[in-house]
């Protein structure tokens, strides 16, 4: 219901009046990015460290401004601090109570826009979330390469279209997750090198007359690279409206969403009745409200379903930039829910993940016994015609027709005599039965990224130093 009460919210003397209240609570930010208090404070007393050095802000106005920002940020902390909706946002209700308290608090602002404020906020949270995350993907790499080496002798059947295809270590087939983590990692560090850009200095649009010194604030917010170089935006316009490196990192969050939704999809399967290759800790699972029997494996199911809301809100943000003239437009104060959500989604689908992982039993019977079927080394037996001087094709279609002989015959294929084998094609051996000893199949398997013995091995050795 619409209404003519004003909202007591501070604009400048171009109005008569505030905003209405329905107005004002339309606008409103504070209800979530109230989570930058931490990096507006640090921005704030960076640019207060500069305003004194360049003349703006005497000796002591700049140390009671710093001190007036550590008390508030320690009052946030301890949740004793008052957010008024009112005053919009993070920055303004942070800059009100500063000058509430602080005389020389109304002179922070000088040279500095909500604009660029903003900007350097997201990009040191940003900067922050990616750390944290990179800690969270790095952990469950290291869940999965312990759950491999606990099992390193299994070997469980490798599947093509949800059909028993080849054998492999199950060390391998986690393996496999753990190069995808790594190139999600790989990415969000590229990542971080265009979010580790300061943009505080740029203004509302056209940066300021006033002598700043930017390299010195950037200096000392962190924004160095790897030989200690400042990072500065080079043009004012493009970094007060610049949000490529949210839609960059929500990129790179759905893409490893998509990881842990497929790691997950394996986990729900192996933790059926039909697969029944895991047992999932009580604690990592739940039951049904009707079914007493159940034990449901709501951790990766959740996972699996939350990567829908992490494309979400990469699609979100795309299509909310697509059409914003320059430079900043209210419309970007929608980026910040998006981005939020992308890092807090991923990063407990990461950590949940890797302690479900942790609390995870492999039954290594019933793998045992799935990989003890003939049929998955058929391929090998079309390798072992190959040794034989056979070209592939003609030995993989030998090979399909003793499988069919043996599905006639309701015998499975290392039960085929020799005779049988020789009546498909006279090149089989005596030795040709010796293809479906398991132990030595997988033992030939050693090229470089194979899922043999000693191939596994060593890349679990490797992933052991390497996350440690």
């Amino acid at each position: 219901m619409s209404t003519n009460k004003k909202s007591p919210v501070s604009r400048s003397g171009r109005f008569t009046g505030g905003p209405a209240a329905d107005v004002a609570q339309f606008t409103e930010s504070i209800s979530f990015d109230w989570r930058l208090w931490r990096h507006d404070l640090a921005g704030s007393m960076a640019h207060a460290t500069m305003l004194q050095k360049i003349g703006v802000l005497t000796k002591k106005e700049s140390r009671a401004i710093i001190r007036g920002l550590d008390a508030i940020g320690k009052e946030i902390k301890a949740g004793q601090f008052q957010w008024k909706p009112a005053l919009e946002d993070v920055h303004m209700n942070i800059e009100a109570e500063l000058t509430r308290r602080v005389p020389a608090g109304a002179k922070l602002h000088t040279a500095r826009s909500r604009n660029d404020q903003v900007a350097l906020d997201m990009r040191l949270w940003l900067r922050d979330e990616i750390t944290l995350l990179l800690g969270d993907l790095a952990a469950l790499q290291r869940a999965l390469v312990a759950l491999g080496e606990k099992n390193s002798a299994v070997i469980i059947p490798g599947y093509t279209h949800l059909q028993r295809a080849q054998p492999v270590h199950f060390a391998h087939h986690l393996l496999a997750y753990v190069e995808m983590l790594e190139r999600d990692c790989e990415r969000l560090w590229d990542c971080h090198s265009r979010v580790n850009i300061c943009p505080l200095g740029s203004g509302a649009i056209a940066g300021t007359t006033l002598p700043l010194d930017r390299a010195l604030v950037a200096e000392l917010l962190g924004f160095v690279d790897a030989q200690g170089k400042v990072q500065l935006t080079q043009n004012s316009m493009d970094a007060v409206s610049d949000r490529d490196f949210a839609v960059e990192f929500c990129a790179a969050g759905a893409l490893a969403a998509v990881h842990l939704s497929r790691l997950a999809e394996d986990v729900i399967l192996w933790a059926s009745a039909e697969f029944n290759f895991i047992k999932i800790a009580d604690a990592y699972t739940t039951g049904s409200s009707l079914m007493p029997q159940k034990k449901n494996p709501d951790i990766a199911e959740l996972t699996r379903g939350k990567t829908g809301r992490v494309f979400g809100n990469l699609m979100a943000l795309l299509t909310l930039l697509k059409g914003l003239p320059m430079t900043y437009n209210r419309d970007l104060q929608e980026d910040k829910e998006r981005l939020f959500d992308t890092a807090d989604t991923v990063r407990a689908s990461a950590r949940l993940m890797a302690a479900m992982l942790r609390h995870t039993h492999v039954n290594q019977p019933v793998c045992a016994c799935a990989a003890a079927d003939p049929a998955l080394l058929a391929t090998d037996l079309a390798d072992y015609l190959v040794g034989k001087g056979m070209a592939f094709r003609p030995a993989h279609h030998v090979v399909g027709a003793v499988v069919a002989l043996a599905e006639k015959s309701g015998k499975r294929l290392n039960e085929l005599t020799l005779a049988e084998l020789q009546s498909i094609d006279p090149t089989f051996g005596r030795d040709a039965l010796g293809v479906f000893n398991l132990k030595t199949a997988m033992a030939k398997r050693n090229l470089t990224g194979a899922p043999g013995t000693k191939e596994v091995a060593k890349q679990l050795a490797r992933w052991r130093a390497q996350l440690s």
